[in-house]
C-alpha cells in the first residue's frame, strides 16, 4: 500500500512514517508535502499511485481543506491534527478517520485497520460521527512535567507552567512563580503532548500558555509581540505566517 503524507511539521511527519513502516502490513510512503499548493500540484497528476492520505489540517501556507477546492480529491483521507474544532468540516471531505496529536502507533493501527475494512467490505456501516467527536474529547495531553532540583525531583502541573522556551540545545519550562528548569523534551515533542487549547508555539523558540499572556501588540512588519506574566530578556515575537492562527486560537479560548 502507497500513501501521500500531508504535514508541516517535520518531527510528526517523521513519527507518522515510523509508525507506518511498524505496521505488519508496512505501509510505504510515496512522498511528504508541508503545503496546500505543492499537495495540489502534486494530486493533479500523481493520485492514482497511492491508496490513502494522511493529512495535517494547518499547512504552511493555509489549512489543507483548500486542497479539497483546487483537486478533486479520490482517494480516502485520515485526518491527523492537534485541533479537534475541525471534526466536522473533515467528515464532509473524503475523511474516514480523524486522529488527535499527539498519535499513537495504536492510533495509527485503527485507523489503517478501519481503513481495510472499508476497503474489501462496502457494505461496512458509516462512520458514527458522533462516536468520533466523543473520542476526541477524551484525548489525553500531558497534564505533569517531572523536574530536577537538585537532589530532588518534583512535579509541575501544565496550569502552573507560564511558557516553554529553548535556547540552543536545552528546553526550559518557566512557571507563574518564575522558576525556570531545563526539560528533556523538545519544543516538536511538547507541541504534540500539550492541550492545544492551552498551549501556542509561537514561533521556533516559544510555546506559551493562554493564562499566562498579559498583552499582545502589533509589532513591526504586521507581526504580533507578546507580553506574559513572566518577565524575559527575551522577545516573544509571532512570525507574520502564524499570525492569523495565533488570533483564531487566542480568540477560541
Amino acid at each position: 500500500m502507497q500513501a501521500l503524507i500531508i504535514e508541516d511539521e517535520k518531527p510528526a511527519a517523521e513519527k507518522l512514517v515510523r509508525y507506518l513502516q511498524r505496521l505488519p502490513e508496512p505501509v510505504s510512503v510515496k512522498t511528504i508535502f508541508q503545503t496546500v499548493s505543492e499537495s495540489v500540484s502534486w494530486l493533479q497528476i500523481n493520485q492514482d499511485s497511492i491508496d490513502l492520505i494522511f493529512m495535517d489540517i494547518q499547512l504552511l501556507d493555509g489549512k489543507s481543506f483548500e486542497i479539497f477546492d483546487q483537486v478533486e480529491v479520490q482517494k480516502p483521507v485520515i485526518f491527523t491534527t492537534a485541533f479537534d474544532e475541525y471534526a466536522l468540516e473533515a467528515f464532509k471531505v473524503n475523511s474516514i478517520d480523524y486522529l488527535l496529536k499527539p498519535i499513537t502507533y495504536q492510533d495509527l493501527e485503527k485507523s489503517i485497520n478501519k481503513f481495510q475494512s472499508l476497503k474489501n467490505n462496502l457494505s461496512s456501516p458509516p462512520i458514527n460521527l458522533n462516536e468520533v467527536l466523543s473520542q476526541l474529547h477524551q484525548k489525553a495531553f500531558k497534564t505533569r512535567f517531572m523536574v530536577k532540583l537538585g537532589e530532588h525531583i518534583r512535579s509541575i502541573t501544565t496550569k502552573d507552567i507560564a511558557f516553554f522556551y529553548a535556547e540552543g540545545r536545552d528546553v526550559y519550562l518557566v512557571t507563574n512563580e518564575n522558576r525556570k528548569f531545563i526539560i528533556d523534551y523538545t519544543l516538536e515533542e511538547l507541541d504534540e503532548l500539550l492541550d492545544p487549547k492551552s498551549f501556542y508555539r509561537a514561533n521556533r523558540s516559544f510555546i506559551l500558555n493562554i493564562e499566562a499572556i498579559t498583552d499582545v501588540v502589533v509589532f513591526s512588519n504586521s507581526r504580533l509581540k507578546v507580553f506574559t506574566n513572566i518577565e524575559i530578556d527575551k522577545e516573544i515575537i509571532v512570525s507574520r505566517e502564524k499570525v492569523n492562527t495565533f488570533k483564531e486560537w487566542f480568540n477560541d479560548q
